[in-house]
């Protein structure tokens, strides 16, 4: 039965105690305990009971969840024009594995450490500029965009860029997707930066 696989999942991804799920399902911790570890199978009703809970669980997680509330605002983006040495500083100092580039207040690419590392093994490296290494641009949303969307576009793009109005205003990565949907509290002070040209 694929539901048990995801019981336990689903219930870590939500927060919530092995007790809790029991005493809402009527069942001791021990009996849910072994139901996860596939060491007893339940009723099929006791199935749907559990399902039913999370399932209602993920609904008062997630709807009011939105990319703007995962969004990292100190959005460090480098210049296009810039040397590759600028970007890899500006990386480095903000503890980045990623940024965006922006040229004339457009986003025109991307660049990563994967990128960094396969652009350090050309021999013109050191005369490099961004827009000579840069990526493809990371999928835009709104701040509005419920996040569990998000999901599925960071499972393809190391990072999603959010916007507000049409201005770039923040970059949602894995890490910060998972904390969000882990409950961590995760609205930061905006710090507007960006790395010099």
């Amino acid at each position: 039965m694929d539901a048990l696989a995801e019981i336990r999942k689903r219930r870590a991804a939500l927060g919530i105690p092995l007790g809790e799920l029991a005493r809402a399902v009527g069942r001791t911790d021990a009996t849910l305990s072994r139901i996860e570890r596939g060491q007893i199978r339940p009723s099929y009703e006791l199935v749907q009971r559990i399902l039913a809970y999370l399932e209602e669980r993920e609904g008062v997680a997630t709807p009011s969840l939105r990319a703007g509330d995962l969004a990292n605002r100190s959005l460090v983006s480098v210049d296009g024009a810039a040397p590759l040495a600028a970007a890899v500083q500006a990386m480095e100092r903000g503890g980045f594995s990623q940024v965006p580039v922006v040229e004339s207040g457009r986003v025109t690419g991307s660049i990563s450490e994967a990128t960094v590392l396969r652009a350090l093994a050309r021999p013109d490296a050191r005369r490099a500029r961004v827009r000579d290494v840069q990526e493809g641009v990371y999928p835009q949303v709104d701040e509005t965009c419920p996040a569990d969307l998000l999901a599925g576009l960071l499972t393809r793009y190391p990072a999603v860029l959010v916007v507000h109005r049409g201005s770039l205003v923040g970059i949602v990565t894995k890490t910060d997707l998972i904390r969000g949907l882990r409950g961590t509290v995760l609205r930061r002070a905006a710090a507007p930066a960006s790395a010099p040209g």
